[in-house]
C-alpha cells in the first residue's frame, strides 16, 4: 500500500476527497430517511449487499480476479468488519438516539483513534502535535457531549455508540495496511463489500429477520438505493482510490469534512435542529484534526 513518503495528502487527492466527503455525508442523511420505515441491521444488510450487487459486474468488465481460498479471502473480512460491519451497524443505532448532524460530528473522531491505534502499533510515530490534537479532539467531544453526561441518557447512549463506530473506523486504518497491495481499488471495494455482505445476512437475519418486515414506501427504497448506489459502492471506489496513493491516516480526514455535508442535508431535507453546542464542538474536533494534520503549521511558519 503506497502512501506519500511526507504523509501528506497527493494534490491529485484533494478534490477526489470533497467528492467522498459528500458521498459518505449523505449516508448520515439517507440512514435518518431509513430508519423511519426499516429496523437498523436491516438497513446495514441492504447497504453492503446492494453495494456488492451494484460493483460485482464491474469486476468482470475490468478482469478482476475474485480471491482464491480462505487465505485469499481473509484480509477483506478483516477489513469488511471493522470498515463496514461495526461501523455501520453502530453508527446506524447511535442515529435512533441522535441527530443525523451529531452522528456526523462524533464520526469526525476517526483521525483521533486513528493516530492512537497507529501509535499503538508501531506503524507511525506518536508525534507531539499528534497528541495535542487527539487532546483536543477529546475535549470537542466532551462539549458536544453536553448535559448528556450518564448512559442511561439516551443522547449519551447515541453518542457512546457512534464514538464506537468511530473507533472501529480507527481499527480498519490499521487493517488496510494489511491488505494487498496488488488488488486495484474496485477489487478492494468489491471484496470487502460482499465480505460485509455475508456477515450482516448472518447477523440481520438472526436478529431482525427482515422478510417478515413490511414492505417499505417507495421514497425509502430510493433513499435505500442512494446509500448503496451513491454513499457505499461509488464512495469505497474512491476511498480506496485515495487510500492507495496517500495512505491510510490521511485518507481518514475525509471525516473532518462530512459533518458539514450531513449537518446541512439534516436540517434542509429532515428538518433536524442545529444546537450552538454542536457548531463550538465541531470547530473544536475541526482544530484538532488540523493540528494533528500539521499543515496548518507549515503554513504559519512560511
Amino acid at each position: 500500500m503506497s502512501s506519500s513518503a511526507d504523509n501528506r495528502i497527493d494534490p491529485r487527492d484533494w478534490m477526489l476527497l470533497g467528492l467522498l466527503s459528500v458521498l459518505w455525508g449523505g449516508s448520515f442523511f439517507f440512514n435518518g430517511v431509513i430508519l423511519r420505515e426499516l429496523p437498523p441491521l436491516t438497513l446495514v444488510l441492504l447497504r453492503v449487499a446492494l453495494g456488492a450487487a451494484i460493483l460485482l459486474p464491474l469486476l468482470r468488465t475490468y478482469k478482476i480476479a475474485l480471491p482464491k481460498g480462505w487465505a485469499g479471502w481473509a484480509p477483506f473480512f478483516a477489513m469488511g468488519l471493522f470498515n463496514n460491519v461495526l461501523p455501520f451497524s453502530l453508527i446506524v443505532f447511535g442515529q435512533t438516539y441522535i441527530t443525523s448532524g451529531l452522528a456526523s460530528i462524533l464520526n469526525a473522531t476517526t483521525p483521533l483513534f486513528a493516530v492512537v491505534i497507529m501509535a499503538v502499533a508501531g506503524e507511525e510515530k506518536a508525534q507531539p502535535r499528534r497528541i495535542a490534537g487527539v487532546v483536543a479532539g477529546v475535549i470537542g467531544v466532551a462539549v458536544l457531549h453536553g448535559d448528556a453526561l450518564g448512559i442511561e441518557s439516551r443522547q449519551g447512549i447515541g453518542i457512546l455508540l457512534c464514538l464506537a463506530g468511530a473507533f472501529s473506523y480507527g481499527l480498519a486504518a490499521l487493517v488496510s495496511r494489511r491488505l494487498p497491495s496488488r488488488v486495484p481499488p474496485l477489487g478492494t471495494a468489491t471484496f470487502q463489500m460482499m465480505a460485509s455482505a455475508a456477515m450482516m445476512a448472518v447477523v440481520a437475519g438472526v436478529v431482525e429477520r427482515p422478510w417478515l418486515l413490511p414492505m417499505p414506501h417507495p421514497t425509502t427504497w430510493l433513499a435505500v438505493l442512494g446509500l448503496a448506489a451513491l454513499s457505499t459502492a461509488l464512495a469505497y471506489i474512491v476511498f480506496f482510490q485515495i487510500l492507495q496513493r496517500s495512505g491510510a491516516t490521511n485518507v481518514m480526514l475525509v471525516t473532518l469534512l462530512i459533518p458539514v455535508t450531513a449537518i446541512l442535508l439534516g436540517y434542509l431535507v429532515l428538518g433536524e435542529p442545529i444546537s450552538p453546542r454542536e457548531v463550538i464542538g465541531a470547530l473544536m474536533i475541526a482544530s484538532a484534526l488540523l493540528l494533528i494534520d500539521g499543515r496548518m503549521l507549515t503554513w504559519f511558519r512560511r
